[in-house]
């Protein structure tokens, strides 16, 4: 077992404290999910622990080794953020190789949801298409941790995509976010909620309620 290791985070813009102190750790063979409303700091806290924007404040370690930017995370953290990162002028099948190990690859490129692209070069794909290219890789990928960030784009593939993180997170340790946090709730071991700067430990959906995330009637 390996365990990532957030602490002592603080972060602001234009003189305004986004994140406080933040502390957070995640397991592999666990899933930690981040709820938070809008503005709340959940996409900026995600980049600080991976390595693209920097902090007042941080502290990140990933068993022994501490992560002080993007070139420290190789093989150990992966990101999907919520733009694209796929090179355009790769065939899908390429893409796969240069993120799976051989044994992943073979499994990624059998698996249903990724068969139509695998002969595809990524710039021929719609937006949608490339994020479900993207979710897949990385979830396959060798890597130790995967930060998702807004993995249910599409309505019609979120139970297979839930299955996936599940079925995957035996093998690393994931973060993930998104708004449709029922499906966090449902996939998660542990919940986070980050408000006015800080996190609050979430047991459920009377938690969110009290918290204020959640409208009580």
């Amino acid at each position: 077992m390996l365990k990532l290791h957030v602490d002592s985070i603080d972060k602001s813009f234009d003189d305004k404290k986004i994140l406080k102190d933040i502390f957070l750790s995640c397991e592999t063979g666990q899933i930690v999910g981040i709820l938070g409303r809008n503005g709340s700091g959940k996409s900026t806290l995600l980049e600080i622990i991976f390595g693209t924007i920097s902090a007042e404040n941080k502290f990140v370690r990933v068993g022994t080794k501490v992560i002080n930017n993007v070139s420290d995370n190789k093989n150990l953290i992966h990101y999907l953020f919520q733009g694209h990162f796929l090179p355009n002028h790769l065939k899908v099948k390429s893409i796969i190789d240069l993120f799976c190990n051989s044994e992943n690859a073979v499994i990624l490129k059998s698996n249903e949801l990724m068969i139509p692209f695998i002969n595809q070069k990524t710039r021929n794909l719609s937006g949608g298409e490339k994020r479900l290219i993207e979710i897949l890789v990385l979830l396959f990928s060798d890597c130790k941790f995967l930060i998702l960030d807004e993995p249910f784009h599409s309505p019609k593939i979120i139970e297979e995509i839930k299955k996936l993180i599940k079925k995957q997170s035996k093998n690393k340790g994931i973060i993930i976010t998104d708004h449709q946090y029922k499906n966090i709730i449902e996939i998660s071991d542990k919940i986070i909620l980050l408000k006015n700067g800080s996190t609050k430990i979430v047991n459920g959906i009377d938690d969110l309620k009290k918290f204020g995330y959640l409208q009580s009637y």
